[in-house]
């Protein structure tokens, strides 16, 4: 085969030429090969990859089917879309505009207008457009640094078009953030403050891994801007205080790097490991489920004031889990965290080696009423069995290069086998799993124990009497 006839598949800019054109021809193309044909295409489109991305860059991507189609509503902004991921989804909201039917559509298009307001209101903080001028020359110089941000090409949005998005999200998550930070008991007139239902759903899509902005974008536009408003605060305290990580036992450290919110809800999480950034090659092959483990020596403590920690430890035989909150928001947010870790973090995956990990304990409504009873898991959905299924499913489709957690497991099934532990065990789960059956086994021995020494006590009486 001639090599040379072979067509040549060529890297397209991820954004116009410098003089500002979008016109398709100008831009590169790329080449599909079918199999009796080649096809050219001139265009753009949403959805299609970047390739190649740079590592150093790249950290904002598009949740993979395989994980999106077990709970496609967990990755979907409901209320607020940020970035270019969902930004096709806008004009499709327009279309739709004066349908009363379709509420999910006038809620994106509400809070774009309201977008509009808070910047106009960010604006009148500084008495004049300067500052607002100034944030999009900013983000012109950065464009290309924060389309290259995500995983799939941006070349479909003009740069004008991208200016004006990256402006408006960033200005709108601010101005929200400080908005929510001076928040009373009387309302505003602002529909986004006055009503709670609406300040949850944004707070849950402003973690979402399809709906986020480089933080170093928003560090460089307000890093400068916030302690002129609100003297002795930073961004980054604002930030942490607006998704309420700072009531926490473990907090995230000032020196922490993250590169967007999902992956600052990741950091709080894996700070609490103690070699966090050390990944295994080694995997949970096996271990039993909570109520077997119990059954047969192994105990169980909830980790107190460490809700968001993912370090489990085993000690003496002692299993030491921190407090898992079982409602729809953790759901939501384990999702993301493990979707990121999927694409940016395959081998250094913690939290889903966590998740993973209660998947093993938790397999039928006795594990779950079993951990419920010890505080380890807190049950918000109802049913227990609802709290099974939901551990369940949050590894589907996820693919495990290693876990944190194997030497502990293994460390737990060499205790499972211990004979001696597993008798143990049994006596405790029989006759001890309980108040009135422990008391009761203690009096059936201490019986048993005087019978024994009355009937050796008159052994000795006969014997004597014979002599």
């Amino acid at each position: 085969m001639d090599l040379s006839t072979l067509p040549i598949l060529r890297q397209a800019s991820d954004s116009p030429d410098k003089n500002g054109s979008s016109d398709p021809e100008t831009m590169n193309r790329i080449v599909v090969l079918e199999p009796d044909k080649i096809k050219e295409l001139k265009k753009w489109a949403p959805g299609m990859w970047r390739f190649p991305t740079n590592p150093d860059l790249c950290c904002i991507y598009r949740v993979p089917n395989c994980l999106r189609q077990v709970h496609p509503e967990a990755y979907t902004p409901e209320l607020v879309i940020i970035g270019p991921l969902h930004h096709c989804i806008k004009s499709q909201a327009l279309k739709a505009l004066g349908d009363s039917t379709c509420t999910k559509s006038m809620g994106y298009v509400n809070v774009e207008e309201h977008k509009k307001i808070y910047l106009s209101a960010f604006a009148k903080r500084f008495e004049g457009k300067n500052v607002i001028d100034g944030f999009k020359k900013t983000i012109q110089e950065d464009e290309a640094i924060i389309r290259a941000c995500y995983s799939e090409s941006t070349a479909w949005i003009g740069s004008q078009e991208f200016v004006e998005m990256i402006l408006h999200d960033s200005v709108f998550i601010i101005e929200l953030m400080l908005r929510f930070s001076l928040i009373g008991p009387e309302k505003i007139g602002d529909p986004l403050m006055d009503e709670p239902c609406l300040e949850y759903t944004i707070k849950r899509d402003l973690m979402l891994l399809e709906n986020q902005l480089p933080y170093f974008i928003l560090e460089k536009l307000f890093d400068p801007i916030i302690p002129i408003l609100r003297p002795n605060e930073t961004l980054r305290k604002l930030v942490i205080s607006h998704f309420e990580l700072e009531t926490r036992k473990k907090k995230v450290k000032d020196d922490s790097k993250f590169r967007h919110f999902t992956d600052l809800f990741r950091c709080v999480r894996v700070e609490t490991l103690p070699e966090h950034g050390l990944g295994s090659d080694d995997f949970m092959d096996h271990m039993h489920n909570a109520d077997k483990l119990y059954g047969n020596g192994i105990n169980f403590k909830v980790v107190e004031e460490e809700e968001l920690s993912v370090e489990v430890t085993f000690k003496n035989g002692c299993l030491e889990i921190p407090c898992f909150k079982a409602d729809d928001e953790v759901e939501v947010t384990l999702r993301n965290i493990m979707a990121l870790e999927q694409c940016h973090y395959p081998f250094n995956a913690y939290v889903c080696s966590y998740v993973m990990f209660l998947d093993f304990l938790v397999d039928t409504d006795k594990d779950v009423d079993l951990l419920v009873e010890k505080g380890i898991i807190k049950n918000w959905i109802g049913h227990q069995g609802l709290v099974a299924k939901m551990v369940n499913k949050l590894c589907l489709g996820v693919v495990d290069h290693g876990s944190y957690y194997s030497e502990l497991v293994d460390e737990v099934n060499d205790r499972y086998k211990n004979q001696f532990y597993r008798t143990f065990g049994i006596l405790r789960r029989v006759y001890f799993n309980n108040l009135w059956k422990g008391t009761a086994t203690v009096a059936a021995i201490c019986i048993l124990i005087m019978t024994l020494i009355q009937t050796v006590a008159s052994l000795i009486d006969i014997t004597q009497k014979k002599d």
